[in-house]
């Protein structure tokens, strides 16, 4: 008979971890080897009881679930982080998938849901719940259909100045090339610089670049 699952529970809700315990206690082949009731509490509680899988929640006071899971895979790659949360927004799903969970299941699923998800990702492999994998298909559908704006608050002329900027003109060589005023071009910058929540031209380049506007749009 091989060795049960050792589960790890983290939640800052006392009942809740009480009745996932309960629930887990249920299946001979899963062991709940501690608990933890923030992130801080989770590192610790790791690094002691050496799980298999971390089933975390995303919401807790101090250190977030997001923070938590990334310093767990850091330090501890053999615990495998499932996370258990109320959130379904694409925010936190993609968050904690870069932070690197193995899986991510809505509090609320079936008993038999949260049980498949923790076997299958202790076992290695990367599961969502139903609603979670719904939405990761339409998120990579729509990716294969159009890339997403990256500046999507800038207007067209905007857009255009910023790529010169990209291409380090000055405020003068932009005004000259675009047959408008300094005083316009300044303050097309400086509408730029907010959106983007920049502070300098420096700082704008950078995004320009990694977005691939480096060339004057048409």
């Amino acid at each position: 008979m091989s060795d049960p699952v050792r589960v790890l529970v983290v939640d800052d809700h006392d009942h809740f971890r009480a009745g996932l315990r309960a629930l887990l206690d249920t299946a001979p082949e899963v062991e709940v080897c501690g608990e933890a009731a923030t992130g801080e509490e989770a590192l610790t509680a790791v690094a002691r009881t050496h799980p298999d899988v971390v089933l975390l929640d995303l919401a807790m006071p101090g250190m977030g679930g997001i923070a938590a899971t990334e310093r767990i895979v850091a330090t501890a790659p053999h615990a495998r982080v499932l996370v258990l949360s109320m959130a379904d927004d694409d925010d936190s799903i993609f968050a904690a998938v870069r932070a690197g969970a193995r899986g991510y299941v809505l509090k609320g699923a079936r008993r038999v849901e949260i049980l498949r998800a923790v076997r299958a990702v202790a076992d290695g492999e990367a599961i969502f719940g139903p609603a979670i994998a719904t939405r990761l298909m339409g998120y990579f559908a729509g990716l294969d259909r159009a890339a997403p704006d990256p500046f999507p608050d800038l207007t067209q002329r905007e857009r255009q100045i910023l790529a010169l900027v990209a291409r380090h003109l000055t405020n003068p060589q932009i005004a000259e090339r675009l047959g408008v005023s300094q005083k316009t071009v300044r303050n097309h910058v400086s509408n730029i610089f907010a959106k983007l929540r920049v502070a300098d031209r420096a700082q704008a380049i950078v995004l320009a670049r990694d977005a691939g506007l480096t060339s004057e749009p048409g």
